[in-house]
């Protein structure tokens, strides 16, 4: 592919700059500005090749989403212009350019808020072993990937390294609040139940999807990203079918590989194959598509 992949960035005058697993975060008084870089992780460790236009999906995506949701709870978001983020940032609008949120400073809630529609990842593991999932009992006989009776909201820990651990909504509100996670769970259900019938649509079933939260001068608001082949498992609805797992435009393609080799899953990470990166970025282009209804080119699209 021709597009330029960006692994990382250090951009001066953006502010005091922390790096995640995908996003480089530059914080300048009450303004972040929140790169989506093209880096790619599975089971928790950075690969060390990146995605060509992931991190423009990931930005531009969660904006549709943030937009598309803001009746139902506000967001941090500001803009994802650079042109109206001021001069710090016009500095390096190349770089910045359809990859960037500029965002409020919010208190974040330590929670994961999970949010599951149908039967899979570390759900489904924990079906098979307690025929429920972070406290919410299911029927019996359930199969992989299988449709939910309704979604239901299952948090989990936010690790700062290694894996998320699946927690009960009792364990939860002892963690944030009681009053706060009974307004999440509702709010998380009803942004899930929005963008599943949109979706549904376009061609996208949302299996699942992660969703955080923190507060913004004392009021609940959506953070980080939103509704993106990063933080949920797209399924195409052509060829849906219980029982295993399912194709998909998000980076399982990428963990089906790598589950493929004899890597003990620990740093550093083996490279990709060429044709692993492209097919991938193509999945991430082609949710873009169906969900926003254009095509992404190599820029903010018109």
């Amino acid at each position: 592919m021709n597009a330029e992949v960006v692994l990382e960035t250090n951009l001066q005058g953006l502010g005091e700059q922390r790096r995640g697993k995908v996003r480089d975060i530059y914080e300048l008084g009450e303004r972040l500005f929140i790169v989506a870089t093209d880096r790619i992780s599975a089971f928790d460790v950075v690969l060390p090749d990146g995605i060509p236009m992931k991190g423009k999906v990931l930005t531009l995506l969660s904006e549709f989403w943030f937009n598309f949701t803001a009746d139902l709870a506000p967001n941090h978001l500001i803009t994802t212009r650079v042109e109206e983020m001021g001069e710090e940032a016009l500095a390096h609008q190349e770089v910045l350019d359809s990859r960037t949120m500029m965002t409020k400073k919010a208190e974040v809630v330590p929670v994961e808020c999970v949010v599951r529609g149908y039967l899979a990842g570390s759900g489904w593991r924990e079906y098979e072993e307690k025929g429920a999932v972070c406290g919410c009992e299911l029927p019996e006989g359930l199969e992989e990937a299988a449709r939910l009776p309704e979604p239901i909201f299952t948090p989990a820990t936010k690790a700062e390294k290694g894996h998320d651990v699946n927690i009960s909504f009792d364990e939860a509100a002892a963690m944030a609040g009681r009053d706060v996670m009974e307004e999440i769970r509702k709010r998380t259900l009803a942004v899930y139940e929005r963008a599943r019938e949109y979706a549904s649509r376009r061609g996208i079933i949302v299996c699942d999807t992660k969703m955080e939260w923190g507060f913004v001068d004392g009021e609940l608001t959506l953070v980080d990203e939103l509704l993106t082949p990063d933080s949920s498992r797209f399924w195409p609805p052509d060829g849906y079918k219980p029982g295993g797992a399912q194709p998909s435009f998000d980076k399982q393609f990428v963990r089906d590989y790598l589950e493929s080799l004899n890597w003990d899953k620990t740093p550093s990470a083996p490279h990709l194959p060429d044709e692993v990166i492209r097919k991938t970025s193509d999945k991430y282009l082609e949710a873009y598509r169906r969900l926003v209804g254009k095509e992404l080119l190599g820029s903010r699209p018109g």
